[in-house]
């Protein structure tokens, strides 16, 4: 009989007594982590853009939008991160969705909102705004509170789970954003300086006083001509960068040739636009990962 009633206790707690968990859409991983880290037990979450994928060369399938229609509630990033046709096919499917960047101040995007052309010749236009909000955790805990208040509004019964659950994260984040501010601080300011493939990381750049430098621009379809390689690698020879690093969505031949041709070691990888295995399977997890590897390159 005891067992019974913990049993039904702890049900309740977990928020899972009301039935089935409610199915989020959200667009790519670290969204979905956020979803996950708030929502709990009462929410069944699902990427269109999957960890160690990028979003930019994307492209939508017809599973995805059956995945939008079968949802309770889809989650965005907002500023441009997602192509026309998510955005198109998610007011299409009148299910209600949030953008997680709403009211954050965005940086411009570098090139002024220029259309890229990937591979197949599709064009994916970021517009002006830089839509990378995660690469800083003061940042993210709007970010956190805009899914959280997605999640209350579209599950009203379970509001005092995700409150705790939302307070519980945005603490975590304080945590990572004062962990992250330490490591940078050990970094003499002179030696604060990276080369990534492209320019997904102008938010850490600001909030931490790293200059950050990117052959490719803020969508990763972008390839930099002859002449911008030539003038990275004068300017790794000429400020000795000794950072450099590759992304785990982006194609590295290009990063080879610049460590090739300066004779800079690539320092690894870093997360950049999506989760990835252990311990970059999380948000908070990704970004612990990139500050350590960062910080130990650049000293």
């Amino acid at each position: 009989m005891k067992f019974w009633k913990l049993g039904i206790l702890a049900a309740l707690l977990s928020g899972t007594a009301y039935g089935a968990p409610m199915p989020v859409v959200a667009s790519f991983s670290i969204l979905g982590d956020v979803a996950k880290q708030i929502g709990g037990n009462r929410v069944n979450v699902q990427n269109l853009v999957g960890a160690n994928q990028d979003s930019h060369a994307y492209h939508m399938t017809s599973g995805d939008i059956k995945k939008i229609r079968a949802a309770k509630l889809v989650l965005l990033n907002g500023l441009g991160l997602e192509a026309a046709d998510v955005q198109r096919a998610v007011k299409q499917s009148k299910v209600p969705y949030a953008e997680a960047a709403k009211g954050i101040q965005a940086l411009k995007a570098e090139e002024g909102g220029h259309h890229h052309h990937d591979h197949d010749g599709h064009h994916h236009d970021h517009g002006e705004f830089d839509p990378h909000v995660w690469t800083d955790p003061v940042l993210m805990l709007t970010y956190a509170e805009n899914v959280g208040n997605a999640l209350i509004q579209a599950d009203p019964e379970g509001k005092t789970y995700y409150r705790q659950r939302l307070t519980a994260y945005q603490n975590q984040l304080k945590k990572l954003h004062r962990d992250t501010q330490a490591a940078f601080d050990s970094v003499p300011a002179g030696k604060r300086k990276v080369l990534t493939g492209h320019d997904a990381f102008a938010y850490m750049a600001k909030r931490y006083q790293i200059n950050f430098i990117a052959p490719q621009g803020v969508s990763s379809a972008a390839e930099p001509s002859a002449k911008q390689v030539a003038s990275i690698i004068r300017q790794i020879k000429r400020e000795g960068i000794k950072a450099v690093f590759a992304e785990n969505i982006k194609d590295t031949r290009m990063i080879n040739r610049i460590a090739k041709e300066t004779g800079v070691r690539i320092s690894g990888k870093l997360y950049s636009d999506a989760l990835g295995k252990a311990p970059a399977n999380s948000y908070i997890g990704m970004y612990t990962y990139n500050v350590r590897m960062l910080a130990n390159a650049m000293k």
